[in-house]
């Protein structure tokens, strides 16, 4: 019985095809090629790339990809060659995910609580000014303007904005 490697080697040999071909049109280095066909598993990247560079040359070569994939993962498994940290590739995507999920549900969670805020900062604002509009107007608010002793300086500079402004409002 002949190997993985060399199996697909002798396919890719039987149809003409150079190594270079497959990596023009695979993009795939031709020392992963070369590392597929030799099943020296451990100089691919590892994980479902490996899986995606069979796949590839399988395409190129005009083989079933799902044959050659299940032939080399079984290969793969039987060298002893499988790295500890493949089989944790899924779990690993499956918190990126989740995780990128979190992020996004929080960053919703606190705008959906600022804007809520702003409502009702806007609305407490309409509120005070409406009563103190028609507290003004009714004559038991005494002035539209706050005293001067809480602004000090800047009460000043409010005020002669406000009797440039004030007629225009009234």
């Amino acid at each position: 019985m002949s190997s993985f490697g060399e199996d697909l080697r002798m396919e890719r040999m039987s149809r003409g095809i150079a190594l270079e071909d497959i990596t023009a049109v695979t993009k795939i280095s031709q020392h992963h090629l070369l590392a597929l066909e030799q099943n020296r598993f451990r100089q691919l990247p590892g994980g479902i790339l490996n899986k995606g560079i069979v796949r590839g040359y399988a395409t190129a070569v005009g083989l079933d990809q799902q044959d050659w994939t299940d032939r080399f993962m079984r290969a793969y498994a039987a060298s002893g060659q499988v790295l500890d940290d493949d089989g944790n590739w899924t779990a690993f995507a499956s918190n990126v995910g989740k995780a990128r999920l979190l992020k996004r549900e929080a960053t919703e969670f606190r705008l959906r609580w600022l804007g809520a805020g702003l409502l009702v900062l806007v609305a407490l604002t309409c509120v005070f000014l409406a009563v103190r509009y028609y507290g003004v107007r009714a004559g038991w608010w005494t002035t539209l303007l706050p005293s001067i002793h809480l602004f000090g300086r800047a009460h000043g500079a409010f005020l002669s904005a406000w009797t440039w402004i004030g007629p225009f409002i009234s």
